[in-house]
């Protein structure tokens, strides 16, 4: 079932509005308790023997989380820190008991771990950071700490996930939507009232570029509302290179123009097809799939018999998820755009960015 289609159908007429506002009570008592059993001590959050940062949102989907995790691990990498990803593993098909580590460890999958987990781990297996997916994040976070003494540990989209303790919060905000209609889901889009802003350590708003500057400025005057002292820093998404899957090399992005085709399952597509548009492609198709779709050797078939020769361009966490037989399908042109986080402003902003990380790198005992 569509579940997106649902709710749009559920929109458009008055009493389907109805029943998605009096599910967003009851999902909004249900956010509450859960937060509530924690602060008052009726559920134990668990402290583990490292620094813990959590990168997340108050809305669903569409904020840039995947590449803020993905700045921040290389960044800290970089410095030689280790660093560590704890992550539930959102849709994984195959549930496991006890954490799945994804680190030198050939027999683990995007089906076990998660496809933006595996995505996240693939990038960044230069940096050998390794990444651990339980739905229980505290059990993740030890595991960690066990094999790898992780300094850093990022939580991966766990701003709801109340079970681990951190030390700071790292949210997200899309500059296209900030907020939706500020009701809850499954009416609007926030997972958790605004409020829950005032738990931001650092609030970062992404996808700036697409919004003017009187927009940004009014995000930041609601943010202040619920965080009068929040320091708050742009960025937008930049594209890097092209990898051509079929020969496993780097593409400049000024080698591929005219018309080409496109597939992917996110939340926010249109934010994808305007980036390639923006890079000179003109797109005859557009597939769109739900968020986390799982690629079968049919939808392949499709694409290929269909583009007509074109290149197709896709995304990494796309790809993972495509078929063991892909090769035998898709035979040449087809295309994963890199794109990465950019935090703008210079070196003030990118260094509240790492200050949010590791408040002052001389303090972490290396």
């Amino acid at each position: 079932m569509d579940l997106l289609k649902l709710k749009n159908s559920f929109e458009n007429n008055f009493l389907g509005r109805g029943v998605l506002l009096a599910a967003s009570k009851i999902y909004g008592v249900g956010a509450w308790l859960d937060r509530a059993c924690y602060e008052n001590g009726w559920k134990a959050s668990k402290s583990v023997n490292s620094r813990v940062v959590c990168i997340g949102n108050i809305t669903a989907g569409g904020t840039g989380k995947t590449t803020a995790v993905l700045l921040a691990a290389t960044t800290l990498a970089k410095e030689g820190i280790r660093v560590a990803i704890v992550s539930r593993g959102y849709k994984r098909q195959q549930n496991t008991q006890g954490p799945v580590v994804l680190f030198d460890n050939p027999d683990v999958d995007w089906r076990s771990a998660g496809d933006e987990p595996f995505m996240m781990s693939r990038i960044l297996s230069q940096y050998k950071v390794p990444v651990v997916i339980a739905p229980d994040r505290a059990a993740a976070a030890t595991e960690a700490l066990r094999r790898f003494k992780s300094q850093i540990i990022l939580l991966d989209d766990g701003l709801q996930h109340h079970r681990l303790k951190r030390d700071a919060n790292i949210i997200l905000i899309d500059a296209k939507n900030p907020f939706g209609n500020k009701h809850l889901l499954p009416y609007g889009i926030l997972r958790e009232p605004m409020r829950a802003l005032n738990r931001a350590n650092l609030v970062v708003l992404t996808h700036c570029d697409q919004v003017d500057v009187h927009q940004r400025e009014a995000i930041k005057d609601q943010i202040r509302e619920y965080n009068d002292a929040v320091e708050i820093i742009e960025s937008q998404h930049e594209p890097e290179y092209y990898f051509d899957i079929c020969k496993t090399q780097k593409k400049d992005l000024a080698e591929i123009k005219g018309p080409a085709v496109c597939v992917s399952a996110l939340g926010h597509p249109e934010t994808f097809e305007n980036t390639l548009t923006g890079l000179g492609l003109e797109l005859k198709q557009k597939w769109r799939f739900p968020d986390h779709h799982y690629y079968t050797e049919e939808n392949l078939h499709t694409f290929e018999d269909t583009r007509n020769g074109l290149p197709l361009i896709t995304t990494f966490k796309d790809f993972v998820k495509f078929p063991d037989n892909w090769r035998e399908i898709l035979t040449k042109d087809v295309y994963v755009l890199s794109v990465r986080l950019k935090i703008l402003g210079g070196d003030k902003e990118m260094n509240l960015f790492t200050d949010a990380l590791y408040p002052k790198f001389s303090k972490i005992q290396r």
